[in-house]
């Protein structure tokens, strides 16, 4: 038997099982329509205001740098476990050491550029700038 036609066989099956599911699933469930069902749903609470909110950049910017310096973090662990048995093997220190330095520079050099962008900067709220300058006065 052609091994493919194993794997078309599982690929028709774990389409086919979510399709028949929800065709059943419509077919089954009571349909009520009421005017609570389409309301936002907060915790309990009516909402107040406009969905759309005005956020600050700097969120997405911290949030981006968390990203990137938690891969960092997870692409650092596999070294430290395999660079005592790699210097054990007979692998020089530059060997070891060359690739990690330079990875680790690449990322010093992206949080100097964000630095200096003022990526990791926190932005003040107008209400904190003003009280700053009253008491600089």
């Amino acid at each position: 038997m052609n091994p493919w036609i194993a794997i078309g066989a599982l690929a028709l099956v774990s389409v086919g099982i979510p399709i028949a599911m929800m065709v059943v699933s419509s077919l089954i469930r009571p349909t009520v329509p009421e005017q609570g069902k389409s309301a936002v749903y907060e915790s309990g609470e009516i909402p107040t205001g406009t969905t759309r909110i005005r956020f600050n950049i700097q969120y997405y910017m911290v949030a981006l740098l968390f990203v990137v310096f938690d891969i960092e973090t997870v692409l650092i662990f596999p070294w430290t476990v395999i660079y005592r048995p790699a210097l054990e093997g007979g692998a020089s220190l530059v060997e070891v050491l060359a690739p990690m330095l330079v990875f680790i520079g690449v990322l010093t050099v992206g949080l100097v550029w964000a630095w200096r962008q003022g990526a990791v900067e926190w932005v003040s709220s107008p209400r904190a700038l003003e009280q700053k300058t009253e008491t600089n006065q």
